[in-house]
């Protein structure tokens, strides 16, 4: 892998010519991505990506945790059945949607946000905007509105009409070692390098102590006063919801702190240290810590390329009127 054996020559390279290489990288995607378009609402409905980065704006300024939690809406939405928009179903008399699975339950968030955002672009052109585009704008404007990178979303989504509670077994659980992360994200048809950058959404956001705990009690690859400091968050027993930051620095900036957490065993998950532990990952972490450029031009690029995970397109699915229930 390129990224893996001379990062410092990639991320060079890349920054330079991202116009040339964001072209190929488009055209590798085939068919799902030639059927979306970053200018697919320009006629249809122009106001609508203004109207979501003002609500996705004022959200996150009211709380700064919450653009976090849109952009990993996004995570949670394209890891079951793809970017379909399945994520924000609520439960049925005859379906189980996903919101009270295992990963989800107690702890993705940001619905309400998408609901005022689904409102304002119904007022402006109704039964036109998807909420699988919703939720991938969302992210992005999240993302730049905590100081992070632009990217250029490409849509024309559409919504299912199913939710999948059994599917999100398919997100990649924070006490999975490497190898598991790696294979999870490669049935995804993403790499290991799409992975390290990804999990490059840890510099912003909050972890629950249930989700820490057994790292911070019984894991030796961890800085030791940074273990003694989440201790007194996280109790042994109890304190399960008691919340500390991802990011030990600026957990509400993004930028490639997490990367330098990983360089000195603070990575607060399982999970994320596991992209530092002598394996075959260490060097690109290396050079995102060194280079918050590369990193946040391969972001937007590997989010572009997570949302192209088996959309729904054409005539399949619906657009639905209410994020939350099918028309």
């Amino acid at each position: 892998m390129l990224l893996a054996m001379a990062p410092k020559m990639f991320f060079k390279i890349k920054h330079n010519n991202l116009t040339s290489l964001l072209g190929l990288f488009l055209y590798v995607f085939g068919v799902a991505s030639a059927q979306l378009s970053p200018d697919f609402y320009n006629a249809t409905c122009p106001g609508a990506l203004p109207a979501i980065e003002n609500v996705v704006r004022d959200a996150v300024a009211n709380e700064s945790r919450m653009g976090a939690s849109l952009l990993r809406l996004q995570f949670h939405d394209c890891f079951v059945n793809g970017c379909d928009g399945s994520v924000l179903l609520d439960d049925t008399p005859t379906m189980k949607g996903e919101k009270t699975a295992p990963p989800n339950n107690d702890s993705l968030r940001g619905f309400d946000v998408i609901d005022r955002i689904k409102a304002e672009v119904e007022s402006l052109c109704p039964g036109v905007v998807s909420c699988a585009d919703i939720i991938t704008i969302a992210a992005r404007d999240s993302v730049v509105a905590l100081g992070g990178p632009y990217w250029t979303v490409l849509l024309g989504r559409r919504d299912s009409t199913i939710a999948n509670f059994s599917g999100t077994i398919d997100i990649p659980s924070p006490f999975l070692n490497l190898s598991g992360l790696i294979s999870a994200f490669a049935n995804k048809g993403l790499s290991a390098s799409d992975l390290v950058t990804l999990n490059g959404a840890h510099t912003v956001g909050q972890t629950r102590c249930t989700i820490f705990r057994s790292r911070i009690y019984t894991e030796d690859n961890i800085d030791p006063s940074y273990a003694a400091s989440l201790r007194a968050i996280c109790p042994a027993s109890g304190g399960d919801d008691n919340l500390a930051p991802l990011d030990t620095e600026t957990p509400t900036v993004f930028d490639n702190d997490i990367y330098q957490d990983m360089m000195m065993e603070k990575g607060i998950l399982h999970s994320d240290q596991q992209f530092y532990s002598g394996g075959s990952t260490d060097l690109q972490v290396e050079g995102y810590s060194d280079d918050s450029e590369a990193f946040a031009v391969d972001f937007g690029d590997a989010m572009i390329k997570m949302a192209n995970i088996s959309p729904l397109i054409g005539t399949s699915g619906q657009i639905r009127l209410n994020c939350r229930k099918v028309n």
